[in-house]
């Protein structure tokens, strides 16, 4: 499995509140967005495991501790690691980082446990096999 992603994103305007500072909930935006990423290097098609196999990820729990703020134009690198693969979940966990040169500052950690439902009834289902081929290879 993937021990290593990252992904690097710029903090917007529209990501802060008024002190210029990242709002707490869009970090929850940012981890999913890096997990994305983390998905379509797999090669995992979220549309194409939808329309395909009738399956789809959801996000089940989420936990995050804040250790310090990003603000406005800060650069933030996001990692990924898959903590813990289940037959119908993934568990991962995730860091937002500041860099600045050569200056790395820890900002929040989140523990994300996503399951796989089906796109009918949204009833828990086994992620399919392909895909749980390459989330196993991926890195």
């Amino acid at each position: 499995m993937r021990q290593n992603f990252v992904w690097t994103i710029r903090v917007y305007y529209e990501d802060t509140d008024t002190g210029g500072v990242v709002f707490y909930a869009n970090y929850l935006k940012f981890f999913e967005r890096a997990r994305t990423e983390w998905l379509r290097e797999a090669k995992v098609n979220q549309q194409s495991m939808t329309e395909k196999h009738g399956m789809m990820f959801i996000v089940k729990s989420t936990a995050v501790d804040y250790h310090a703020p990003a603000k406005l134009d800060d650069e933030l690198k996001l990692s990924v690691v898959v903590e813990r693969l289940g037959r119908a979940s993934v568990q991962f966990m995730q860091e937002a980082w500041r860099i600045n040169g050569t200056q790395r500052e820890l900002l929040a950690t989140g523990r994300i446990k996503v399951g796989c439902v089906d796109t009918g009834g949204f009833r828990p289902g086994a992620i399919p096999d392909e895909v749980l081929e390459k989330i196993k290879s991926a890195g």
